[in-house]
């Protein structure tokens, strides 16, 4: 019941509600007071508190729920009609009026952006200027215009700057919410069964080490040195996260790398087979560790959502002083169904998604080419899909310590 009779909430609906209680309040003080109103004009009260209670009937009655959340914006119009005429009924008295012109701007500005303020401000200028006129009152008394619009709008605008902050304020903490929650996903899932691993082989070698044969301990050996640096990698995905959602930049130590060899090596750390078809003789200057990272994390992707054959690929992606080298790895997968794709880079983009997936690789990888100076990015492939990243060749600059800002 509390719910249905709410006026407390975000949204067209309960905007309207609001609005609806306005209406209601005005209708109300405006029964009440014609009592207090000599005989000629009680009629015209009459008619005034019955449009305001019909307003707020149709304001609360009303599926706005149906329509775009900016639709109860449309209320300000009926309600700048009768606040114009019950000015002009009462000889171009303002006086009863301007309470409710400020608490139709502040409304507004509790629902709606500053631009609505701004839109508002002309019909209310008309709405309060016309009946004063109309009603041959003194210049002075037009004059006021002056004043009391300029002050409705700096309500209004102050009114929704400060709710468009604290809005940001309940985004950033449930941007926070959703930060812990895929953090606590990564220790669960993609923390946990290396750890087994890694405990299996440990125990494994302790127990049964000297009568092993040489190359099974070393198979064994191999697989613990595999999962550690599963785990170290998603260690880095979560602090550069981290840094970058802190500061906006990454220290890069960058230097000019044989492309090949750093593809051979960043697929030597995954448990399924993937092609290296890097032309020899291509070198990027890159940061080692940041260039591995991002290798490891497309093609750990692509073994992970995409089947068979995997190929890591290298070509020039541009000409002159600025040019750039594309490093594609791509998959003979299903692909990423289209309504995914404009997701995939976004930060948590698998978390809740996909079982033991933390949605940071992706992510991690275009951050990191931004900052070294290119970018990230994915196009579909027949069959499969086809993650790119471009990254500056080597030659143009001296290698050593950068700063890499994202934008």
């Amino acid at each position: 019941m509390a719910t249905k009779w709410s006026v407390l909430g975000e949204g067209g609906r309960y905007a309207a509600r609001q609005a609806a209680a306005l209406f209601a309040l005005a209708g109300v003080l405006a029964v009440l007071g014609i009592a207090a109103t000599p005989t000629g004009r009680r009629d015209l009260l009459a008619v005034i508190a019955g449009a305001d209670l019909l307003l707020a009937a149709a304001a609360w009655w009303f599926p706005w729920d149906r329509l775009d959340p900016r639709a109860p914006l449309a209320l300000s119009l009926p309600a700048l009609a009768v606040l114009s005429v019950s000015t002009w009924a009462f000889g171009g008295t303002a006086a009863g009026t301007a309470p409710f012109y400020m608490m139709l701007f502040a409304w507004v500005g509790l629902h709606f952006p500053t631009a609505a303020v701004l839109a508002l401000t002309p019909p209310a200028t008309l709405a309060y200027l016309v009946p004063l006129v109309v009603s041959g009152r003194d210049p002075v008394a037009v004059s006021s215009v002056v004043v009391f619009v300029p002050t409705l709008v700096g309500v209004g605008v102050l009114i929704a700057r400060q709710v468009d902050h604290q809005r940001r304020d309940r985004e950033t903490i449930r941007r926070m919410e959703r930060w812990r929650a895929a953090l606590t996903a990564a220790l669960a899932h993609d923390v946990r069964s290396p750890l087994t691993s890694v405990q299996f082989a440990v125990e494994t070698l302790n127990e049964d080490g000297p009568d092993l044969p040489e190359e099974r301990r070393e198979a064994i050996a191999r697989v613990a040195i595999r999962q550690v640096d599963r785990i170290r990698r998603l260690a880095a995905d979560l602090l550069d996260a981290d840094r970058l959602d802190s500061h906006g930049t990454l220290r890069l130590d960058l230097h000019p790398l044989d492309l090949r060899a750093a593809a051979e090596k960043a697929v030597g750390y995954l448990s399924a087979p993937v092609r290296v078809e890097v032309p020899a003789g291509l070198t990027v200057r890159a940061d080692p560790q940041r260039l591995e990272q991002m290798l490891v994390n497309l093609a750990t992707n692509a073994v992970r959502y995409g089947a068979p054959p995997i190929v890591v690929s290298a070509a020039p992606a541009g000409r002159g002083d600025g040019e750039l080298l594309a490093v594609h790895v791509r998959d003979h997968g299903p692909g990423i169904p289209e309504d995914r794709r404009s997701l995939l880079f976004s930060r948590f983009s698998g978390a809740g998604a996909t079982p033991g997936s933390v949605g940071l690789g992706l992510w991690i990888t275009r951050e990191l080419a931004r900052a070294h100076g290119g970018d990230a990015f994915y196009a579909p492939a027949d069959p499969g899909s086809r993650f790119t990243v471009t990254l500056p060749a080597a030659g143009r600059a001296t290698a050593g310590p950068a700063t890499g800002r994202v934008a």
